[in-house]
This record gives C-alpha cells, sequence and structure tokens, in this order.
C-alpha cells in the first residue's frame, strides 16, 4: 500500500520562497523608480498650477500676491498644493519682489532637499 502525501516537502517550499525573492528583487527597483518619477511629474504640474495662478492675480488685480494663501483667498486655488516630494504644502519656497507697487510673491520653488533622478535640484524648477 502507498502511503498518500499531504503538503509539500522543506525543499519545495525553499524553492518557491528562493523564486519569490528573485522576482521581488527584480520587481522592487522598477516600482521605486516609478514612484519617484511620479512624484516629479507631480511636482511639475503643481509648480504650473502655482505659477499660471500667480500670473492670473496678477493680470487681473495688477499686483503680485502678498503669499501663497492670498491665491487661496482671491479663490484663485483651492487650496496651496502638496509638495509632492516634502509631503507638506507649507515648504514652497517663494520667490519675492520687493521693489515698487508690484513688490509680492512672483515665482515659486520646491523647497525639497536634493535632486531627481537626472540630477536636476528639486529648488530649481
Amino acid at each position: 500500500m502507498r502511503l498518500q502525501r499531504n503538503g509539500f516537502s522543506l525543499i519545495e517550499l525553499m524553492v518557491v520562497m528562493v523564486v519569490i525573492a528573485i522576482l521581488v528583487s527584480i520587481a522592487l527597483p522598477r516600482y521605486q523608480g516609478s514612484v519617484e518619477n511620479a512624484k516629479l511629474v507631480a511636482l511639475k504640474s503643481n509648480l504650473h498650477v502655482l505659477r499660471s495662478a500667480i500670473d492670473r492675480y496678477h493680470d487681473d488685480r495688477a499686483h503680485f500676491p502678498d503669499s501663497l494663501q492670498a491665491l487661496v483667498d482671491g479663490h484663485y486655488l483651492r487650496d496651496v498644493p502638496v509638495d509632492p516630494v516634502t509631503e507638506s504644502a507649507q515648504t514652497w519656497v517663494p520667490v519675492e519682489e520687493m521693489a515698487g507697487d508690484d513688490a509680492g510673491v512672483v515665482d515659486v520653488h520646491s523647497g525639497a532637499a536634493g535632486a531627481d533622478p537626472h540630477g536636476t535640484v528639486y529648488a530649481e524648477l
């Protein structure tokens, strides 16, 4: 009479675990790269939205906003967007012009430290 075998041997389980580990080691770097790329695309989009709102504010009121919050208060934005790299809406670095009647926030940059995968510093985007 032949014994019926239920389950897997330790060797079979170890082989499956090694195959899974190899697949994960191949997929993980690709996943991390796509996450970084998505953050970069979102950062560029948020900067474009902020800069467009600053320009519209200036076109309508003939002066630049005093702060990014003024864009929200003036209904040019629903809310100050989040910097996807720092994951905060408080880290934007406004570029202010101090001369004349046109003083205010004229541009904005990311407050994130470091550079994107292509070597461009986040603060220079």
